[in-house]
């Protein structure tokens, strides 16, 4: 650990959870799972914010919410786009979109699922900011034909349109559900999945029960039991004992020896997610690029990133994964170099360096990354105290724009730069939508409004290639990685196959 100050905030209960899966003690529902193979057991490394699709739109909750909500269209694990919830849909024009629900679709509360089922949904993104609203914000209005057809009516053409009909923050939910449960539905979610939602203990676990009335084929396992296991090392041993039957996000420093480990299988997969560590520009120092420009070339990120994911992750030049459609390939990235850092940092009048914070959430790999720069800035000057918060808080606080330097993620799920880079760097999505650098750029605006407006792909290319340009050159981030995406089951696992963008589907998975 690199010498400096590390705050931790609000760790007791994980740290409590993490010990005691780490000697092998086991709940009451883990004890059934060994005795009752249609139990599935989980582990993954956060707890879900909220089962609301409208409420969050974070990773560990998506997880949970694909196999209890469904969408209009379905994206598969390779990221193919076909017909969800909908029987068939038609282009009427450019702007217009006819779909048809199939009838008898029933949700988990015993309701049949209608088109003002699917009106209610999309007016209820816009009236409560939902997070993932961008991703339907070219949509003006969902018109109703009769129970079982509708069309939604674009405000202009968006290319990736149906693509983001798939998107788990699209997710149909039920009014009625809503209407009586309040904010209550958050932690109590109705859909149309094939498990209904049961139980949530919180800081310890979330158990899903197969749903009788499902409209497709019923799912293969009776529970799915999700465990948050924080702790990289505690996942790796629950699925070496069998506590765990699938653990997600397997640290890439066990990832290598569960390959020896007889009865694991570990995959690795190219994902789409980025990290970066990122700059609260509305605070001093970050407002002045040439502060952020010289943190960028203060930090020798391949050393952080081969120290971090083991060689499971590729360092980044720009916000971009290479798999992610339209990403710009020629950005140069920043060298090490802290003799320009100390001279970028003195024209900007912090030739002393200054103090700052660098927060993180309790992620070993974004811990490490923390450490390792706390050093490589003192070099230059810079004291960078290193603060720890639990998940939750930690969106909450970065959304609210109450850090300075901040670690975090992005997985682009539908594969389109669009979602790789509007909700991040667009000037209308501060906060929890996604911006949390409150970093704008008129030309930046620009470009990305042209390039979801476009139906041109060229022109679309174009705007995304210039975009990541100015992202690179204004650095409102420190790139870091594009990890692979690296999980685990054990032998005896059937149907399991990682997901691109991360939620993985677990219909069809069960247990020998």
């Amino acid at each position: 650990m690199a010498k400096g100050r590390i705050t931790v905030l609000v760790l007791v209960a994980v740290l409590v959870a993490a010990a005691l899966i780490g000697c092998g003690t086991q709940t009451t529902d883990v004890t059934q799972k060994a005795e009752n193979k249609d139990v599935l057991v989980i582990g993954m490394p956060g707890e879900a914010r909220a089962l609301d699709p409208q409420a969050t739109n974070d990773q560990p909750s998506a997880r949970i919410m694909k196999q209890i909500y469904e969408t209009l269209m379905y994206q598969s694990p390779a990221l193919e786009i076909s017909e969800g919830l909908v029987s068939e849909y038609r282009v009427v024009d450019d702007v217009t979109y006819e779909f048809s629900l199939p009838q008898g679709i029933r949700f988990h509360n015993g309701d049949e699922l209608t088109s003002r089922d699917v009106q209610f949904t999309f007016e209820r993104m816009r009236q409560v900011n939902a997070p993932g609203a961008f991703l339907v914000a070219a949509l003006d209005r969902v018109e109703i034909i009769d129970d079982y057809t509708f069309r939604m009516i674009l405000q202009f053409p968006f290319g990736p349109f149906i693509t983001h009909l798939a998107h788990p923050a699209t997710a149909i939910i039920n009014e009625r559900a809503v209407g009586e449960l309040g904010d209550d539905f958050a932690r109590n979610p109705v859909g149309t999945g094939p498990f209904k939602f049961i139980e949530w203990r919180s800081g310890d676990s979330i158990k899903l029960e197969r749903f009788a009335d499902y409209h497709g084929q019923q799912a293969a396992s009776r529970e799915v039991l999700f465990r948050f296991i924080t702790e990289d090392g505690s996942r790796t041993v629950a699925i070496e004992t069998a506590e765990a039957d699938i653990i997600y996000d397997v640290g890439p420093q066990d990832f290598n020896s569960l390959a020896n480990v007889e009865g694991v299988n570990s995959i690795s997969s190219t994902g789409l997610t980025t990290f970066y560590m990122g700059f609260n520009v509305q605070k001093q120092p970050f407002d002045d690029v040439r502060v952020r420009q010289a943190i960028n070339l203060a930090l020798n990120v391949p050393q952080a990133t081969n120290v971090a994911f083991r060689g499971h992750a590729t360092p980044a030049r720009g916000p971009l994964a290479p798999t992610v459609q339209f990403a710009n390939q020629d950005i140069p990235g920043y060298d090490f170099d802290p003799d320009r850092a100390r001279q970028l940092l003195a024209e900007a009048g912090y030739a002393n360096g200054f103090r700052t914070s660098i927060w993180t959430n309790d992620n070993p790999i974004r811990i490490q990354y923390a450490e390792i720069f706390q050093e490589q800035l003192s070099q230059v000057g810079i004291d960078a105290a290193i603060e720890i918060l639990e998940w939750a808080p930690y969106l909450d606080r970065t959304a609210r724009g109450e850090h300075d330097m901040f670690m975090l993620g992005w997985v682009a799920v539908t594969g389109d730069a669009d979602y790789g880079m509007y909700s991040l760097f667009h000037s209308t999505q501060f906060g929890d939508a996604g911006n949390r650098t409150f970093w704008a750029n008129d030309e930046v605006d620009r470009l990305l409004d042209l390039g979801r407006r476009s139906p041109d792909p060229d022109e679309r290319a174009q705007a995304y290639q210039r975009a990541q340009e100015i992202v690179f050159e204004e650095a409102p981030w420190v790139f870091l990685a594009f990890r692979n995406e690296l999980n685990a089951h054990r032998a005896y696992v059937e149907g399991f196959t990682p997901h691109t963008a991360g939620h993985h589907i677990l219909h069809q998975v069960r247990n020998r």
